[in-house]
């Protein structure tokens, strides 16, 4: 039997401030836990709630970049429940008045394009964090009223991999912008996902079950590629799929039962009384959305057209903002593009990945790559002397005085390389007798004996030329 596959995604999503979203005690990630907590974040008898104004700007920027129409009348409302991480017994929300509604982001699948809808993102505090142990739980309430939207997708996705890739270009948007650190793997991004299949062609929606806090993108298309093959198999089952709350299990590959939902909890809202509904003034909106940075879209359109790279390339290259910033820097050295995105998507990643620091935090100098390339393009070394010298260059050295310290200058003089051509022609008859039968690796195997003789030193181009010549002399 066919269905159809109904996927909805909820993004929350850590905003990039220094303070919090009711209290001026800072945001917190990596300190300590429970120092970067006030008695506002507490709920403390006789505290009020302050409306961080740079989370609200970012809130506009993340609107802005998902082409949401913004509500310049700022509300918020109090959503009542008692639960260990949440200190106040409630939490400040937009449930009635969101910020932003009606929005979209285009992704890129194997089948095409396709447009995914955005209901809506408001604004809201975070929740403590709960460390689970044998026999107690401990609670980190440094996270308590970091600043965050909900992003709420429409159920427009039908696989995991539409789901996936509308993550990702979530994600990469509101890293982009600087809107958020979009972490998965440290908390300031997490998943929700709803998953419900039907028989194909039915007019309803089937009973939805939603996987919590997915930590990883993979992590997204794994959990629902597995979450609809077992709701199918419990169907032609004849079994009832039940509304429940799930996880993932990444060991097993599995979702696994938390909760089962009776119905849908009264969180008793009411509006928020401590904060007054705040107008926006049109202008500063309009600051704020000038302010942007450069979104991943328009970033790839104007690779194309300065650079000429392939998709593929340009893809790579803004897949790493970090990267993709450095790239442009050494840009301002070269004219030499393809060079450039091959040496930072090949050996300087290779080096990075193994010394697991990232692009920002090496010494690796803009101009010094631009000079390393330029050496090749010169013929001064060749590309496997250019190579040896990754790890001096990643570490700041400059690579024409490194060629000069190592005496690696490239031999260019036709006369030497003649003479060296032809004692590895004299010393290898066989490969002149495999040439004349055809055998094209024998030119190669040749080359290869050449530069062996010269250590590195010839320039292989010419060396190959002036092989062939030789050789057709025979």
């Amino acid at each position: 039997m066919e269905y159809d596959v109904t996927i909805g995604i909820e993004i929350h999503c850590q905003l990039k401030t220094d303070t919090k979203m009711f209290s001026g005690a800072p945001t917190s990630f990596g300190r300590n836990a429970n120092t970067c907590v006030n008695e506002i974040d507490l709920g403390h008898p006789g505290t009020l709630p302050c409306l961080n104004k740079e989370a609200v700007a970012k809130a506009i920027q993340a609107c802005t970049a998902l082409h949401l129409t913004i509500d310049p009348l700022v509300k918020f409302d109090r959503k009542n429940y008692y639960y260990s991480d949440l200190p106040k017994g409630f939490q400040i929300t937009q449930q009635f008045h969101p910020i932003g509604k009606n929005g979209y982001i285009t992704i890129h699948t194997s089948e095409g394009d396709k447009k995914i809808r955005i209901n809506r993102i408001h604004m809201e505090e975070d929740t403590a964090k709960q460390f689970h142990l044998s026999k107690v739980s401990l609670l980190d309430f440094n996270r308590a009223g970091t600043p965050l939207v909900e992003i709420v997708s429409e159920p427009d996705m039908k696989n995991g991999e539409e789901a996936e890739k509308y993550v990702e270009a979530l994600r990469q948007t509101l890293y982009y912008i600087g809107v958020s650190d979009a972490k998965m793997e440290e908390g300031s991004m997490r998943c929700d996902v709803n998953v419900s299949i039907a028989p194909k062609g039915s007019d309803k929606l089937g009973t939805k079950n939603e996987i919590k806090n997915l930590n990883s993108i993979s992590n997204v298309a794994k959990a629902i590629d597995y979450e609809v093959q077992r709701q199918k198999e419990a169907l032609e089952n004849g079994e009832e799929i039940l509304q429940e709350t799930r996880r993932f299990d990444e060991k097993t590959g599995t979702t696994i039962l938390m909760r089962r939902k009776e119905g849908n909890v009264d969180y008793k809202f009411f509006p928020e009384p401590n904060i007054f509904p705040i107008r926006l003034d049109d202008a500063w909106i309009k600051e704020v959305q000038d302010s942007m940075s450069e979104l991943p879209e328009e970033r790839k359109e104007r690779y194309t057209k300065e650079y000429g790279l392939s998709i593929h390339d340009i893809d790579v290259l803004i897949a790493n903002k970090e990267m993709s910033e450095f790239f442009e820097k050494v840009m301002e050295h070269t004219q030499n593009a393809k060079a450039v995105c091959n040496w930072l998507l090949g050996d300087v990643s290779g080096w990075l990945n193994k010394n697991e620091i990232s692009i920002a935090d090496a010494k690796l100098e803009p101009a010094h790559l631009a000079k390393l390339i330029e050496l090749v393009d010169e013929g001064k070394v060749s590309g496997a002397q250019a190579k040896s010298l990754v790890d001096d260059v990643m570490h700041g050295n400059d690579p024409e005085v490194l060629v000069k310290e190592k005496n690696m200058t490239q031999v260019s003089d036709e006369s030497a390389l003649l003479q060296m051509v032809n004692e590895v022609l004299d010393n290898n008859p066989q490969a002149i007798e495999d040439f004349k039968n055809g055998k094209d690796r024998a030119v190669g195997f040749l080359v290869g004996q050449v530069m062996k003789a010269s250590k590195g030193t010839a320039n292989p181009g010419l060396v190959n030329k002036i092989l062939n010549e030789e050789l057709k002399k025979k």
